[in-house]
């Protein structure tokens, strides 16, 4: 639980008229002074005490002000942990990250294709406001990057601290990747369940779980698989300081494969040349799996005017009290 304003902007109007207020009332306001001929004669012979009365009605005063300005303002306390009932789709992203990953496919655009496919996932991941995602990442073996979440801050950072070489780099366990992002599912409630795999080559042998295991995996629980092969069909570029560009020969990726694991699964493939194509898929899958709720609150608001009110009264009814019942005439 923590507090909120929903009123934030008011502050900016009332503020400065409370610190006006404030700077009026201690540094320019001049009470009256009244002169009694014996007060020296009196405060030498320690026959006058200090009063602190004004100081404390002041203050309540003070607080009272601050309490109606908090009021205005329309706090609320804010649950976090409350449970909102959204029908989104639960959502893996399994991403290969294996050595082939450095490559790139287009002169006018030389990121390298996990630099494009890091930026196309977050992209996604901001229109998918509503459905929980999860990182997985595959190469020589796979791991669960990010479980299963709706917190795209936190999404969107896993995604940015995504490099080659977090594991094993020298290979591409496709089926293993598939099969851990499936298993990241298995526990879902959701109604649908969707991995977005993307890769750039072929099966590296031997593998821990062979694909057409994976598949099987997915048939059973209902997950639907799309499929992204990324790469061009005349070779990548890699950039090799201090020898430049230099045009490599990449195998290139399973086609076959991934039109077999799109298509027993219920999902589809798509082949992306170039960094502007595989933006282009993210778009086309983002529109097959629109979700049907259109609500971005992921918290409960419940406003706490009662609990203020209640403190501003207090502090109104002690000075009230104060100054005409305790120090009444002082």
């Amino acid at each position: 639980m923590f507090l909120r304003f929903a009123n934030i902007t008011f502050l900016y109007l009332f503020l400065p008229l409370l610190l006006a207020v404030l700077v009026y009332r201690f540094f320019l306001y001049k009470p009256p002074l009244f002169i009694y001929p014996l007060a020296d004669q009196l405060a030498d012979n320690g026959l006058v005490k200090r009063s602190y009365h004004k100081f404390i009605l002041n203050t309540l005063r003070l607080a009272t002000l601050i309490g109606l300005l908090v009021l205005i303002l329309r706090p609320q306390w804010v649950d976090e942990r409350s449970k909102i009932n959204v029908d989104g789709r639960d959502i893996i992203l399994a991403i290969d990250v294996s050595g082939s990953m450095q490559l790139f496919d287009d002169l006018n655009d030389q990121r390298p294709r996990i630099e494009a496919a890091k930026s196309e996932a977050i992209r996604f991941t901001e229109r998918r406001i509503d459905d929980p995602i999860g990182i997985v990442l595959f190469a020589r073996d796979a791991v669960s990057w990010c479980p299963l979440t709706l917190d795209k801050k936190i999404l969107k950072e896993m995604l940015g601290t995504i490099q080659l070489g977090v594991i094993d780099p020298g290979g591409t366990w496709l089926g293993t990747g598939l099969a851990t992002a499936l298993n990241r599912l298995r526990t879902s409630k959701s109604k649908t369940k969707i991995v977005i795999l993307l890769t750039d080559g072929q099966p590296t042998p031997p593998e821990k779980i062979d694909p057409s295991v994976s598949i099987d995996i997915a048939q059973k629980l209902g997950i639907k698989v799309y499929t992204i092969g990324i790469g061009g069909e005349h070779g990548a570029y890699i950039n090799q300081p201090p020898f430049g560009i230099q045009q490599v020969q990449d195998p290139g990726v399973n086609v076959a494969l991934l039109q077999t694991i799109a298509q027993k699964t219920g999902g589809q493939f798509f082949r992306a040349n170039n960094p502007k194509e595989m933006h282009q898929i993210y778009e086309k899958i983002d529109a097959l799996e629109k979700t049907t709720i259109q609500t971005s609150m992921f918290h409960r608001y419940y406003e706490a005017f009662v609990s203020f009110i209640w403190f501003v009264l207090l502090l109104f009814g002690l000075e009230f009290m104060a100054r005409f019942f305790i120090w009444r005439g002082v």
